[in-house]
C-alpha cells in the first residue's frame, strides 16, 4: 500500500513537472491578486496591513480552485483513471496521494510566496508565523474538499462553474478562521482558538474526504 502510495505520487509530481502550466499558472494568479491591491488602493500603509490577511487568504483560496478543475482530468481523459478504479490497492489511499501532490504542487509554492507578498501588503512581521501556520493548515484543507467537488465534477466538459458553487460555501469556514488568526496575531492577540478550529477542519477532511472523493470519482467513471 505504501509503495503504491509513494509510485502515484512521484507520477503525479512528474507529470506536473512536464505540465507547468499546472502549477504556474495559479502561482501567477495569486502574485498578481495580492500586487495589484496596492495599486488599487493606494501606498496608505494602515489600510494595507488592515486588508492584509484577507486580501492574501482570499488570494490564495481562489489560487487553489482555479488549480482543482485539472486534478482528476488528465487521468479521466486518458483512461488511467479508470484503471486506478479498478486496482487492488484501496482507491482512498491512492486517492490520498493524488491530493497530497496536487497541495506540493499549488499550495507549497503559495506557502513559500506568501512571506514575500506580506511584506508587499505590509503585514506586521510578528504576524508572519501566524500566516504561515494558518496557510499550511488551510490549503490543506481547502485541497481536499475541493477534490471531492473535483471528482463530482470530472464527467463534465465545463465544470469549472459548477466546480466553484460546490465547494466555495465549504471553503468559507476554512477562510474565516485563517484570515482571522493572522489579524489577532497582528493586533497581539493569541491565535490559538483558530489554529485549533483550522487543525480540527484539516483533521476532520483527512478522514471523511478521501472516502468522498473516491465515492465520487466511482460514481463520475460510470
Amino acid at each position: 500500500m505504501l509503495a503504491s502510495f509513494i509510485a502515484l505520487l512521484k507520477r503525479d509530481l512528474t507529470l506536473a513537472a512536464r505540465r507547468r502550466g499546472d502549477w504556474l499558472n495559479p502561482l501567477a494568479f495569486f502574485v498578481m491578486v495580492v500586487t495589484l491591491f496596492p495599486l488599487g488602493v493606494g501606498p496608505d500603509g494602515d489600510l494595507l496591513r488592515e486588508i492584509a490577511p484577507g486580501v492574501i487568504w482570499v488570494a490564495a483560496l481562489l489560487a487553489t480552485l482555479l488549480a482543482l478543475d485539472g486534478l482528476f482530468r488528465a487521468d479521466y481523459d486518458d483512461g488511467s483513471l479508470e484503471q486506478l478504479i479498478l486496482s487492488p490497492q484501496p482507491w482512498s489511499v491512492l486517492v490520498l496521494a493524488k491530493v497530497l501532490a496536487h497541495w506540493l504542487i499549488t499550495g507549497l509554492p503559495l506557502l513559500c510566496l506568501s512571506p514575500l507578498l506580506a511584506v508587499v501588503m505590509q503585514l506586521p512581521a510578528k504576524a508572519l508565523p501566524a500566516l504561515l501556520a494558518s496557510l499550511m493548515l488551510g490549503t490543506l484543507t481547502l485541497s481536499l474538499i475541493g477534490a471531492i467537488g473535483a471528482a463530482l465534477t470530472v464527467g463534465l466538459r465545463r465544470g469549472g462553474v459548477l466546480l466553484a458553487l460546490l465547494v466555495l460555501p465549504l471553503f468559507i469556514p476554512v477562510l474565516i478562521f485563517g484570515s482571522s488568526s493572522v489579524i489577532a496575531a497582528s493586533q497581539g492577540f493569541a491565535i490559538e482558538a483558530q489554529l485549533s478550529l483550522l487543525g480540527a477542519l484539516f483533521m476532520f477532511a483527512l478522514v471523511l474526504a478521501p472516502m468522498a472523493i473516491a465515492a465520487a470519482l466511482r460514481i463520475s467513471s460510470e
